[in-house]
């Protein structure tokens, strides 16, 4: 490392800083309310939106943490990071944008949580989601961690004195601009995203010209056979089928069910806009999900995964091959776009959790109790509680992660559209406002996820020092959908008023 590394990059990390800042104050809306703060102004073009989308759902995960995955289990890992899953999100795009957002307008929904109660007419639901969405704190947990080990490594810096000054700069300029700042900075931070995914993806090329004409596949075959086979069965993620290719799928289509994503398409003025969204979305998408491929690049450049005597975390080796690999300032440049993978995400969950917890928990409970109260302030209250929460489990990860923070993110996010799934996709798809469908398919969905990863239920858990949360939210969202589908070709369906 260039003695003046860390320097030059916190200086530009400062800059960076000052840019977004910058960003927040120019979209700042004065008079702001819960709406504005979680929904905008509604005036920005298809072509931001798509930008804000592709970031948002791409995030540290896609660049920081599953390439380590990719690094230590090679081919399997790519086939379920970087084509199964991104296959099935692009499928759920699709399918499930345009209908939420057809409902989405309508009832002016908030939330995933306030959709789902209005649209079946359950305020038990509404509750229920708002609760639920605490589970989404560990996708925070995971970018926090994501950023901290990148900033860290590169300035040379303590990991807990970075974590408390990421969550305090991050968490403050969110309460300060809500979704009509977040669609800027993220636009901005998707630029850096595009330009540093040709970077990483580039930054390999030398491993298919060099060797004498043996393949990278080859080179990973002589480090480790298991890094070539399409089913690692020494991994405890990705050893058949099921793992790399059902469960990827599975929740690959589920994960467009996350609040800070299908709420996106709100954000669109005008329906024609709509199909132009979807495909600037895609494009953009797939060149993020194609940045997993570093993850073999920095096995081939740490092969034995030492870097300077010391063993790599698997939540370290991109930071550490990035450091290593790149000159001094297209590294800095990389280190931000990294950066901004990550933020881009972390806004979008900022803005969305505490606005969850305040529309759908908070404020109808507080509201039968004290009337006229203030949900903006309610809000930066939560936010700041989130924020702490953030810290305090961030730092348990740093210091004693189960292999990777990927793993502690995975269990909450996957419980949550686990449960979310059913609920959202007969809210899209029919007219039903049976309540029995969203209410008893999410509380199966739940207790199946937790009872199987917990309870060590199936043979894929059982003794498992690494367990594999896709397999118990895969087995989770079928069984929740098979009860969704049995209680509503068996009660007798009730049709939306609107509609009827």
């Amino acid at each position: 490392m260039n003695e003046y590394y860390p320097q030059i990059t916190l200086i530009s990390l400062l800059a960076f800083l000052a840019i977004l800042c910058y960003l927040v104050i120019k979209s700042r809306i004065k008079d702001e309310s819960i709406e504005t703060y979680a929904l905008g102004s509604k005036s920005f073009s298809s072509f931001s939106v798509a930008l804000s989308l592709a970031a948002s759902l791409t995030s540290a995960a896609t660049f920081i943490i599953n390439p380590g995955f990719i690094s230590l289990y090679g081919l399997s890992a790519y086939l379920a990071f970087g084509v199964v899953m991104p296959l099935a999100i692009f499928v759920a795009l699709i399918v499930l944008m345009k209908r939420f957002r057809q409902y989405g307008i309508n009832v002016k929904s908030l939330t995933i949580a306030d959709w789902v109660g209005k649209r079946y007419g359950s305020p038990f639901l509404k509750l229920f989601f708002g609760l639920l969405s605490t589970l989404l704190i560990t996708f925070i947990v995971l970018i926090c961690v994501g950023i901290t080990k990148v900033i860290a490594k590169a300035v040379s810096a303590d990991e807990l004195t970075i974590l408390i000054i990421l969550v305090a700069v991050v968490f403050s300029y969110m309460l300060a601009g809500g979704a009509n700042s977040m669609v800027y900075t993220n636009s901005l931070q998707a630029i850096m995203m595009i330009i540093v995914a040709v970077l990483l993806l580039g930054s390999g090329a030398d491993y298919f010209f060099t060797g004498g004409g043996e393949s990278i596949l080859s080179k990973l075959n002589a480090i480790d056979p298991n890094l070539t086979k399409t089913f690692n069965e020494s991994s405890p993620l990705f050893r058949d089928f099921f793992e790399v290719v059902v469960c990827n799928a599975i929740v690959g289509i589920a994960i467009v069910c996350q609040p800070h994503i299908l709420t996106k398409s709100l954000l669109i003025k005008k329906d024609k806009q709509v199909n132009r969204f979807l495909v600037y979305s895609i494009l953009l998408l797939v060149i993020f999900f194609s940045v997993v491929i570093t993850g073999f690049y920095a096995r081939l450049n740490f092969p034995d995964l030492m870097d300077g005597g010391q063993l790599l975390t698997m939540d370290g080796i991109i930071p550490a091959y990035v450091v290593d690999r790149f000159p001094i300032y297209v590294g800095i440049l990389v280190i931000l776009g990294l950066i901004a993978a990550g933020l881009s995400t972390l806004e979008g969950l900022i803005q969305s959790i505490p606005t969850t917890l305040t529309n759908d928990l908070i404020m109808p409970i507080v509201g039968k109790y004290k009337k006229n109260v203030n949900a903006i302030h309610i809000n930066w209250i939560i936010t700041f509680l989130v924020a702490v929460a953030a810290v305090v489990l961030s730092y348990g990860q740093l210091v004693n992660p189960s292999l990777s923070v990927g793993i502690f993110a995975q269990n909450g996010v996957y419980a949550f559209f686990s449960a979310a799934f059913v609920p959202v996709f007969f809210g899209i798809f029919t007219k039903t406002t049976n309540r029995y469908i969203p209410i008893v398919s999410s509380i199966v969905a739940v207790v199946i996820h937790f009872g199987i990863y917990y309870l060590e239920l199936t043979p894929y858990m059982e003794g498992a020092a690494v367990k594999n949360p896709a397999i118990a939210s895969a087995i989770a969202l079928m069984v929740s959908t098979a009860v969704g589908t049995v209680i509503y070709l068996v009660k007798p369906i009730k049709t939306m008023p609107h509609e009827s």
